[in-house]
Formats: C-alpha cells, sequence, structure tokens
C-alpha cells in the first residue's frame, strides 16, 4: 500500500495492540491461577508445563495483537515482511524458551520420580536445554530466509577440530553421563576416592562432580578423574554400615563377663542413640594376645557413615564407665627399666603394636 495511514488506521491498530495486551494480561492471570492449583496436585509435570504457559501465550498474545497491527496499518511491502519477520522471530523465541523450559522440567521431574538416577543432577537438564535452544535458532534463521545447510556443514567440519581441542571437556562430559547411567554415584552419597578426597556427593553437572567433606568445604571433582579413580561408595548397595571398634582388656579378666558388659553396652547405645541402628546384634571377637593386654574388636551398626563418629564417641565413653563401675581394668603399657653399671638400659619391648628398640642412658 501507499496511501497515507489515516486516524481510523491508526485507532484500528491501537485497537489491535490493546486487545493483544489485554488478551497477554489475562491469560497471564489466568495461569497464574492454574498454577496454584497445580502445586496441589503430586506430579509435578503440570507444574513446569503450566509455568512454562505462563511465558508463551502472553507473549503470543502480543505477537498477534502485533500482527494485526502491522495488517491493518497501510505499510509498504517491505515494511511489512520486515514487520512480520521480526514478529516470527519474537514468538519462534518465546515457543522456544517455553518448549525448552517445559522438556528440561519434564526430564528433571522424571529423574527425581526414578530411583537410581540423580534428580538433581544438572547434566541431563543442560544438556536437554541446549538442544532445544540450539533447534529453535535453526528454525529461527530458516524463518528469516538463512539456509541452515552450509551451517550445518561448517559445524560438521568444526566440530571435529573443536572436539580435538576439548578432548579433556569431552572426556569430563561422557565421563559424568557413564556415571550417572552406570548409577555408581548419586547425590547424596557419601564417596572417598582412592587420592584422599571424601564427602557427600551435591551434584554432577557436564564438566565436574561437587562434592562436600565433613567440614562443609566443597571438593569440586571433575567427571573424568572420579570415572578413573578407585572410589568407595558408604552409600551402595545399602546406606547402614559397620564399624569396628578396638578395645583391650587385662589378663586378669574374665573374658566371660568383659563380652556380657561389653555387650550390654552395644545394646544401650544402639537403642538410645540417634543414628544408630537398634536392631543391631552386639557383637564382640577376640583375637590377640598382646603384650599387656587381650584385645579385641567390637562391631556397630551405624545407619549413615557421617554418625559413626557420634556412635563411637558415646560407646567409648560409657564402655570406660561400666568397666570402671565393674571393675575390669584396661591396663595402660608399661616398660621395665634395668639398670645396669655405667648406664640405664631399656631392653626391647612392646608399646601397643609397635616395637620399641632397645635404648641406653650413659652417665
Amino acid at each position: 500500500m501507499n496511501r497515507t495511514p489515516t486516524l481510523d488506521d491508526a485507532v484500528l491498530a491501537g485497537t489491535a495492540l490493546a486487545a493483544g495486551l489485554l488478551v497477554a494480561f489475562a491469560s497471564r492471570t489466568l495461569l497464574r491461577w492454574l498454577a496454584k492449583h497445580a502445586k496441589r496436585t503430586k506430579w509435578s509435570g503440570d507444574d513446569v508445563v503450566v509455568d512454562a504457559l505462563r511465558t508463551v501465550v502472553p507473549w503470543a498474545a502480543l505477537v498477534g495483537g502485533g500482527a494485526a497491527a502491522a495488517a491493518v496499518l497501510p505499510l509498504t511491502r517491505p515494511v511489512q515482511h520486515t514487520v512480520n519477520q521480526s514478529l516470527t522471530v519474537l514468538l519462534i523465541f518465546a515457543v522456544t524458551v517455553s518448549a525448552a523450559r517445559v522438556i528440561a522440567g519434564l526430564v528433571q521431574s522424571v529423574t527425581h520420580a526414578r530411583s537410581g538416577v540423580a534428580g538433581s543432577a544438572t547434566i541431563f537438564v543442560n544438556i536437554t536445554r541446549v538442544l532445544v535452544l540450539a533447534l529453535g535458532f535453526l528454525v529461527a534463521l530458516q524463518s528469516l530466509g538463512i539456509s541452515i545447510a552450509p551451517m550445518l556443514t561448517a559445524l560438521g567440519v568444526g566440530g571435529l577440530a573443536v572436539a580435538l581441542a576439548l578432548q579433556d571437556t569431552l572426556a569430563n562430559l561422557f565421563a559424568g553421563i557413564h556415571i550417572l547411567a552406570s548409577k555408581t554415584v548419586q547425590r547424596g552419597d557419601y564417596i572417598r576416592l582412592s587420592s584422599g578426597e571424601e564427602g557427600y556427593v551435591e551434584d554432577i553437572n557436564w564438566r565436574q562432580t561437587t562434592v562436600r567433606a565433613l567440614s562443609n568445604n566443597l571438593v569440586v571433582i571433575p567427571n573424568g578423574e572420579l570415572a578413573k579413580s578407585n572410589m568407595t561408595n558408604f552409600m551402595r548397595p545399602e546406606q547402614q554400615l559397620t564399624i569396628l571398634v578396638q578395645v583391650g582388656v587385662a589378663y586378669d579378666s574374665d573374658l566371660e563377663h568383659v563380652e556380657r558388659v561389653t555387650c550390654e553396652v552395644v545394646t544401650e547405645v544402639m537403642t538410645e542413640i540417634t543414628g544408630a541402628v537398634p536392631d543391631h546384634e552386639p557383637l564382640v571377637r577376640f583375637h590377640t594376645f598382646g603384650d599387656s593386654r587381650i584385645g579385641f574388636t567390637v562391631i556397630l551398626g551405624v545407619g549413615e557413615f557421617s554418625d559413626q563418629f557420634r556412635i563411637k564417641h558415646e560407646f567409648i565413653k560409657r564402655l570406660h564407665r561400666r568397666y570402671r563401675a565393674e571393675g575390669i581394668r584396661i591396663p595402660a603399657p608399661a616398660r621395665t627399666v634395668a639398670l645396669q653399671q655405667g648406664a640405664v638400659v631399656i631392653p626391647q619391648q612392646r608399646t601397643g603394636d609397635d616395637l620399641v628398640p632397645p635404648t641406653a642412658l650413659h652417665d
């Protein structure tokens, strides 16, 4: 059209824009109401869908109002074409962002619902989001009349060079996927590496695994290093575990009495201390005739790795108090000193399990 815009054209265009704004506001209000009701359901997928619609529907209404306004105005063909392309790209952008949010949210919802998958592991969510955004970008380019075939060819050729340049990054990426797929490590597991790092797994993303140590510090481990390292997972195949406490009593002790008293203390600790296993069977196993004591091992049950420190602490205190009340001696290491003319000779002896060589003190 080449005619001059009139007042009627301006009124119609303004009405179209106002209608688009009104629909956008009304739809956003309605979807906000639906979001409140969606939160009451057990399935988290409806929350994701409604949240995405709260983005795409108002933008679609605005784009529709803008397209209607442009249609009623006497614009030239090039201007009309530019406006339509701009509105189309804007709509594609809104739909792509919403689709990425929906699909990523559904992936996260599925990982939460399935046991054996790290529910908050961001690696799958991030990969899904990037793929959807890349697809939307290609569609937007195609809508602008830009051929994406040469771009895909260039990406295919350049992808090889990028893969060679990013070997470590890609190794970490695929190592993270392998770790999650094999289910060897999940969020919340307590792990210990052969290199000494240990703690609770906070997250596994595209490059690294974040571990929170007992000191509350974060340890960042590249996925490639985690996959190659010897690792102990204290949560697999089950969360409960046993710990060993070494004890020793004097040779003149009644071992039957010692075993009975120790089992009573174990039962007391298992039933009264938080984090213990109440149905754990008390176990005492004598194993060593030492230099000054008979050594034995007490086996305790704990519900989770970090509980062992509190349980061992309470067990040692209660066992020491009970032994004193029962007259059971825990002998200290003894040292024999032989006096000779001109020197004090300390014969070879054992202190605990360590062999101490003879020494001589000269006058």
